[in-house]
């Protein structure tokens, strides 16, 4: 999974990166600081995986994994190439899902690209560039459409999703809040457009906020009321709270969290808001060579789950061997949990559950 995280110069971007990343991006105090998306890999934190090591003293330890992409601010104009935008479209065309950073705190040291802190003016800055830039694609393929129509009338239907897509941006609106098939969907997969992708409006507040209580924010309220139009996600983070939090290790940690009142880092909860997102779940293979998880779409089934580990287990799946996280917990070892038959033999039309402990039978 791989995250795109935007937002004008300034509104603390690159600090959440660091934070998130502990990768050191360059953040300083002027726009255009990060040139090149910066990339960082960050573990999926994931309690089950220690407990399963506990249990199996693994050689290996793989956790699942996020790409986090730092990509360069962007100012009006960005859809002409003003700034670095043409550096930054083609940049967020690759990730999954978006990470959009919104400054909702006052500072008189950190300067505003705007000269003031203004949450809707910023947002709606980036969606209109994005907006404009999915303009020019919906029209390239509507005057292509539109041309092959003239021999092949099938391709009308077509037409017709992409006028309404292009009616939405047209309104200043996201691709994303027209309602679409998954056939129609389809439609898009050679040229995603990114305000088609799903985003998370990460509203960055100050210290005394950072405990998650921003009932007196009025900038967050103003975002979080935007994100609910859009059927959009939101999310406070202390990103300068969170990169401290990040150069911390085990009990020296939980004390920090404790003393701040912060009950979970925010690093956590985005990564299990990112998940929903995108409708994200984890089943986990283990034995006493590793214990790992592996990254699905929640739906799949289990050949495609087997798939993900090698082409030949899916290729070659004859079952699945399955057992309920919780109740290998519950009864404390895998010899325990095959006396009581909750280890259960799966098909090939077996539904993967987030949790499931698998052994994966094939034969190529």
């Amino acid at each position: 999974m791989k995250l795109g995280i935007v937002g004008l110069p300034n509104v603390g971007k690159s600090t959440l990166f660091n934070a998130l990343t502990n990768a050191g991006a360059e953040s300083a105090n002027y726009p255009f600081c990060t040139i090149e998306p910066n990339v960082g890999v960050v573990a999926v934190p994931d309690p089950r995986m220690d407990k399963l090591a506990e249990m199996h003293n693994p050689e290996k330890y793989t956790p699942a994994v996020i790409e986090f992409v730092d990509i360069a601010g962007l100012v009006r104009g960005a859809s002409q190439g003003e700034g670095l935008g043409n550096k930054f479209l083609s940049h967020i065309r690759e990730v999954d899902a978006i990470l959009h950073v919104v400054r909702c705190f006052e500072d008189s040291n950190i300067v505003h690209v705007d000269g003031k802190v203004d949450p809707l003016r910023d947002v709606e800055t980036i969606n209109m560039e994005l907006v404009l830039a999915d303009m020019e694609i919906m029209e390239r393929k509507l005057n292509n459409a539109r041309k092959i129509l003239k021999g092949d009338k099938t391709v009308a239907a077509d037409i017709a999703v992409y006028e309404r897509v292009m009616k939405a941006l047209e309104d200043g609106q996201s691709a994303r809040t027209v309602e679409l098939s998954d056939d129609e969907r389809e439609l898009f997969h050679d040229t995603p457009l990114i305000t088609m992708k799903p985003v998370i409006y990460v509203a960055n507040v100050s210290e005394d906020e950072a405990n998650g209580d921003v009932s007196g924010n009025e900038s967050f309220g103003k975002l979080k009321e935007f994100a609910d139009s859009e059927h959009a996600a939101v999310m406070p983070i202390c990103a300068q709270i969170e990169a401290e939090i990040a150069q911390l290790d085990g009990e020296d940690k939980e004390m920090f969290l404790s003393d701040m009142g912060i009950e979970e880092a925010g690093l956590d909860r985005l990564i299990r808001a990112s998940y929903a997102l995108l409708g994200l779940i984890s089943y986990l293979t283990a034995g006493p060579k590793e214990v790992r998880a592996w990254t699905i779409v929640k739906g799949t089934k289990a050949p495609q789950a087997a798939g993900k580990i090698h082409s030949d287990f899916e290729r070659g799946f004859i079952r699945a061997e399955v057992i309920a996280y919780d109740d290998l917990m519950r009864l404390g070892s895998m010899t325990a949990a095959k006396e009581a038959g909750l280890v259960r033999s799966e098909g090939k039309e077996y539904v993967m559950q987030d949790g499931d402990i698998v052994l994966f039978r094939f034969n190529v």
